[in-house]
């Protein structure tokens, strides 16, 4: 299944539609988005998940920290909808259900463009990766035994490529 994020804007809204996976060859290019939607005055942020098969902890992780940046700046938020059940669960699990508001309905997003997936490299791959799992623990401390060897091993990783002074 080909997977894409499809971004648009309606009135205040950023609206951000995923389709197949969410995961973190995709989170990347969301995050970029979002920071340059926030640069830009934007502060409501929704994410429409009708067509999301699955997430992993690095797209949720994603999405936490353009939530966590939107409170860090005191207004705005980031909303779910069409979000289903096993979505909604994966999202709680990680205790992200306190973070955004989720909803298994909602109005339909707007008409929306294709992010182009930029080619990353791996150590900007891990950095990215590094910076949700620090998002999905700054969001619910419960979650740092879950993803304390996942934030062990990215360290490592990226101390290891770091190039030599």
């Amino acid at each position: 299944m080909e997977s894409s994020i499809q971004v648009g804007v309606s009135g205040p809204s950023v609206w951000v539609r995923v389709e197949g996976k969410g995961t973190f060859l995709n989170s990347g290019n969301f995050k970029q988005f979002a920071r340059e939607m926030v640069e830009r005055g934007y502060r409501e942020f929704i994410v429409d998940l009708h067509d999301c098969a699955m997430m992993d902890s690095t797209f949720m992780g994603t999405m936490a920290g353009v939530a966590l940046r939107l409170k860090e700046l005191g207004e705005g938020h980031l909303e779910v909808v069409h979000c289903g059940q096993r979505s909604r669960d994966l999202l709680a699990g990680l205790g992200l259900d306190h973070l955004f508001q989720i909803s298994s309905n909602g109005e339909s997003a707007p008409q929306c463009r294709t992010l182009q997936q930029p080619a990353v490299g791996k150590q900007e791959q891990a950095k990215q990766m590094l910076a949700a799992h620090e998002a999905l623990c700054e969001a619910a401390p419960e979650n740092f035994p879950r993803f304390k060897d996942v934030l062990e091993y990215l360290k490592q990783d990226l101390h290891a490529k770091a190039p030599a002074k």
